[in-house]
């Protein structure tokens, strides 16, 4: 039987349009063929963002490519999935979205040690133009620096 614990599937975008301020790990509310093309690494979290409904965290723009061996019973693979997370940190994340600037965006999609699928939300501010240029050349610095130091 495959090692399915290893799978991770991170949204790169995020991080770069993105300023992270907070993360967290919340469960996510899955059909049976979404888990299995998860396991698959069939998923995708680019332009994944997390909104309210009454009171309740959802995820939208997630895609989870449809199962192979699927039938009729076959998921949508765009569809808006539900997230799991205690009460504080939905009243958490919930006071800090009605600031100006905010949003809740995906960052990491993975497997946890019991075979759950959980995805790793972050409160995250938007990052200006300028700001993304200064952070391609702090991360090109570090990157020298590095190489540098191996010498």
């Amino acid at each position: 039987m495959a090692d399915y614990r290893n799978i991770s599937i991170k949204n790169r975008r995020a991080t770069f349009d993105y300023e992270i301020l907070e993360t967290f790990v919340a469960g996510i509310v899955l059909t049976g063929t979404e888990i299995k093309s998860i396991r698959l690494g069939k998923a995708s979290l680019t332009d994944s963002y997390c909104y309210f409904d009454r009171g309740e965290l959802w995820i939208k723009g997630m895609n989870i490519a449809e199962y192979h061996w699927g039938t009729c019973n076959n998921h949508q693979p765009k569809r808006d999935r539900k997230l799991l997370l205690t009460k504080r940190e939905l009243h958490k994340l919930e006071r800090a979205l009605q600031d100006t600037g905010l949003t809740v965006v995906g960052l990491k999609l993975f497997l946890n040690d019991r075979g759950l699928a959980k995805v790793e939300v972050g409160l995250a501010r938007g990052r200006k133009r300028y700001d993304k240029r200064e952070y391609i050349k702090e991360k090109d610095a570090k990157r020298e620096m590095d190489r540098f130091m191996k010498r």
